[in-house]
């Protein structure tokens, strides 16, 4: 049995599709299918049951996942602390990251850990806040850039409030004055960004809160378009601050405060495992961020980051101790 046939195992029965494994596993379609096979045969029984383009686990698969799930989480804790042993010049560092704090927050902050750990293979997947805490309970990625959560095996730690500001175009009416009441924000055409994202129902509970029912003028799933729509004089949003920042400062959108009503924020956070041992680079990259946010680090933080002041642990045995074997 190999290890690449319970990676293409795990992660079709994660995606329910051999072709999204496949992008996953970064290997073609029949490949994966292959590896699937070869499992089956080895192990005398049919994993999955496949209905044209369905597929889903049978009873033996749901079985032996258990077991496929903890052999992959076993290796991969291995290889961390392997790696663990290495300089933290070298090795590399998984983040998974919220999709607005992967465009505009963390390219700066890897410019900073770049800067002083050049040779540090950095990796990263984004997905909603949701999907980031999964990947880092299925130690798919190391460490998360996320809106705040709570999971008992997760340690969260607050980095910066994430603050949501109303823009426009620098024709609109509100340009003028820079400020507007609530209920003439509710009047304008507003564009709302992402349905499936917390910031859809972040900023419908702040109309809420307020008794108003806002106007939509249409939905859209990209932030940058968002924008362009905005720029355009379609609408008015309400979006990230760093999201926003560049055309701020270029005079493209024009911030607008909502009078009378307390701001919008969100907290942003850091997510790593608990009781876990790290590689070094995680505990080089907490350093970095604390060192950029100046956040109380808890005391497992501290212990992961004191690490990078200890040299790898090495073992050494004496003759005597040798020849009492």
């Amino acid at each position: 049995m190999e290890l690449g046939q319970l990676e293409a195992f795990v992660q079709v029965s994660s995606h329910r599709s051999f072709s999204k494994a496949a992008e996953t596993l970064f290997l073609t379609q029949p490949s994966v299918t292959a590896r699937i096979q070869s499992l089956e045969k080895e192990l005398g029984e049919e994993l999955f049951e496949r209905s044209g383009r369905s597929v889903r686990l049978t009873d033996a698969g749901n079985t032996f996942l258990v077991y496929a799930q903890r052999v992959l989480k076993n290796v991969q804790e291995g290889r961390d602390a392997l790696e663990a042993l290495r300089k933290t010049e070298v090795g590399s560092l998984r983040i998974g990251s919220a999709l607005t704090v992967s465009a505009y927050v963390l390219p700066k902050i890897l410019k900073t850990f770049r800067a002083r750990y050049p040779g540090v293979d950095v990796s990263v997947r984004t997905g909603r806040s949701d999907q980031v805490l999964d990947m880092v309970l299925a130690d798919e990625v190391q460490v998360g850039l996320v809106r705040s959560l709570v999971h008992p095996e997760i340690e969260t730690v607050h980095l910066y409030d994430d603050e949501v500001v109303l823009v426009t175009d620098n024709a609109h009416p509100f340009a003028r004055t820079r400020s507007a009441r609530i209920e003439d924000v509710a009047r304008q055409s507003l564009i709302f960004f992402d349905r499936a994202s917390s910031y859809y129902g972040l900023i419908h509970g702040f109309f809420r809160d307020a008794g108003i029912v806002p106007r939509h003028a249409m939905d859209l799933d990209s932030m940058e378009a968002t924008k362009m729509m905005v720029e355009e004089g379609l609408g008015i949003a309400i979006l990230p601050r760093v999201s926003v920042e560049r055309e701020l400062k270029l005079g493209i959108l024009v911030e607008i405060e909502i009078t009378g009503v307390p701001r919008i924020k969100r907290q942003i956070a850091m997510i790593y495992r608990r009781n876990r041992r790290h590689a070094r680079t995680v505990g080089a990259f907490i350093e970095a961020l604390y060192n950029l946010y100046r956040f109380d680090l808890p005391e497992n933080g501290r212990a992961i980051v004191a690490r990078l002041q200890q040299p790898p642990a090495i073992r050494v045995e004496t003759d005597s101790a040798l020849a009492e074997r």
